[in-house]
């Protein structure tokens, strides 16, 4: 499986996140504490939006098929990266090649997607998935990974317009297709979207046992518990972080997303958690 986390706030230097927290992304690229693999270097990508308004909303993405934590591009770039939503990923792979094109996160227009999991015998239900693909949006897919599949069977069923509904309609098609192929529990993810100015994070399996998955409290929350933390007084209070496993053991700071749920970033007056169940398309 692999590793991930989005950050949603003041505009941060990547470094801050990837490489300083006791328990950094680069660290668990090789020791994992909460996935199904300790090491987790097929491959990583960074994706974040730009403050500059010429970029347009559109993502920058940087994916390699190395290890994250031997790449010296990838120290360069986050020392020097300021951004106010970013993803990062870490990879194990879970069949599919070692290549550029399979690394996350992926990019389609002004949106980015990641995800850790799989889809169950993915191989026998590939075709099927692929052909509910819109015909204009199949020449996007350069890869061969199942995550990627995901991705534009959301856009096609409605990314631009209700995200979780989208995401919904997808893990539904995912799991009708594979009941018809004989596959009893066929999705397993943790899943993260964003459009440059709100980040929405699924954790959903159909065997109700998913993947690991943390989102931060909000910083003004946390800075009442840690007031002698100076980093807390620089971001802003609505700051969040959605994590495959916590960067660190401060106590308060970390929530476990439930299973079959979803979290919105910054939350804009909804509950932190909303329940999030599979539809047909």
């Amino acid at each position: 499986m692999c590793r991930w986390l989005a950050y949603s706030g003041s505009p941060l230097l990547l470094d801050a996140v990837l490489y300083q927290p006791e328990h950094s992304l680069i660290n668990q690229s090789l020791h994992a504490r909460m996935g199904v693999e300790t090491t987790n270097g097929d491959g990583f990508g960074i994706g974040w939006y730009s403050t500059d308004a010429a970029a347009n909303g559109t993502p920058a993405v940087f994916r390699d098929i190395g290890p994250a934590w031997s790449n010296r591009n990838l120290r360069e770039l986050a020392a020097h990266i300021r951004s106010p939503l970013f993803f990062a990923h870490v990879r194990a792979s879970t069949g599919s090649a070692i290549q550029q094109t399979n690394c996350h996160p992926f990019r389609h227009g002004r949106w980015l997607w990641m995800h850790n999991g799989a889809i169950t015998d993915f191989q026998r239900l590939q075709r099927d998935l692929c052909m509910a693909v819109d015909p204009a949006l199949f020449p996007c897919i350069e890869g061969s990974t199942d995550s990627e599949v995901m991705f534009y069977l959301a856009v096609t069923f409605g990314l631009d317009q209700d995200v979780p509904g989208a995401v919904a309609r997808m893990a539904g098609l995912v799991e009708r297709v594979g009941k018809e192929h004989g596959v009893a529990d066929p999705l397993q993810m943790t899943v993260a979207v964003s459009d440059g100015d709100r980040v929405w994070a699924f954790r959903y399996s159909s065997s109700g046992r998913s993947r690991s998955l943390f989102f931060s409290s909000r910083a003004d929350t946390v800075r009442e518990l840690y007031p002698e933390l100076p980093y807390l007084r620089e971001v802003s209070d609505d700051t969040r972080l959605v994590v495959s496993e916590p960067l660190g053991d401060l106590p308060g700071l970390w929530n476990e997303l439930p299973e079959a749920s979803y979290v919105v970033v910054p939350a804009e007056g909804h509950e932190d958690c909303l329940p999030f169940i599979p539809e047909l398309p």
